[in-house]
């Protein structure tokens, strides 16, 4: 008898790459969604407000009978949007201060050490409130506070890294070789530290979004009139004792599969780019 080919199982990092592809599929839909979807489904409608979730409206109406799926989806592309450039800013500091920490001095390093040390020594929401509160609040002052407030863990990463990479061979002959410290980050350090530098932001971003929509529920972050996550919850809380249920579930649950998803992406990412991590 001719043996009938038997499919092989997916290895770890098949699946690994699977779900980042399935997690960056869903997030571009979700944006797509937000940024293509009719802008008069959330204009105030009062002949249809309150309603629970049917065909017409998926997540319900509000109490002016705007659409809820439509200032859903809206939300989230903002979140987004706003997640994405706080953790651009907030990594890109950690970036240079973990680069500067390693290769820029002693002196250097301690007082960059210790800069970290002291933002790490005040949960980071806290120092967000505060900068938030101090600029104003606004899309200024969340992106402010976001960037400024979530470089540290990754910092100190990314100097532990660098410090490892000082010491090897090829980066000890380019020094006698004469080649400037800037020559050595640019050529050997920045390539090689490049992998967790993505992880790290990757990781990082879902923190920046929960902590985004967390500053903008209790009224320090974007501007009411905006349709973000963090303004549908605080809104909605006052009508869940009405038995409006709806109106926070679900971009609470949105809100928390996109988080998941930007997690999943990190640590799967990870996985793939770790040479010891191939498992059958």
């Amino acid at each position: 008898m001719i043996p009938i080919p038997q499919k092989l199982p997916l290895n770890t990092k098949q699946w690994a790459l699977m779900k980042v592809l399935l997690s960056v599929s869903v997030i571009i839909l979700v944006i797509l969604g937000g940024s293509f979807l009719d802008e008069g489904k959330i204009v105030t409608n009062l002949t249809n407000r309150n309603s629970p979730p049917s065909i017409d409206n998926l997540f319900g109406t509000d109490w002016l009978g705007r659409d809820m799926f439509t200032r859903t989806f809206m939300g989230l592309t903002l979140s987004i949007g706003v997640g994405l450039i706080g953790a651009i800013g907030s990594a890109s500091i950690a970036l240079i201060l973990g680069i500067a920490a390693a290769t820029m001095g002693r002196t250097a390093d301690r007082l960059i050490s210790w800069f970290i040390d002291l933002f790490l020594s005040v949960p980071h929401l806290v120092t967000l409130i505060l900068i938030a509160f101090t600029l104003g609040g606004g899309f200024k002052g969340i992106v402010i506070g976001l960037a400024l407030t979530h470089w540290p863990t990754l910092a100190r990463l990314i100097r532990a890294e660098v410090m490892q990479i000082r010491s090897a061979d090829f980066v000890q002959v380019s020094q006698k070789m004469g080649k400037s410290r800037w020559w050595i980050a640019v050529h050997h350090i920045l390539p090689h530290i490049l992998p967790q530098f993505l992880i790290g932001f990757m990781l990082l971003f879902p923190h920046v979004i929960l902590h985004e929509a967390a500053v903008t529920f209790i009224g320090l972050g974007l501007s009411p009139h905006e349709p973000a996550i963090g303004i549908i919850l605080s809104e909605s809380m006052k009508y869940l004792s009405s038995g409006m249920w709806w109106l926070a579930f679900f971009p609470g649950l949105c809100l928390l599969m996109i988080v998941r998803m930007f997690d999943q992406i990190g640590e799967n990412l990870r996985l793939l780019m770790d040479p010891n991590g191939y498992r059958d």
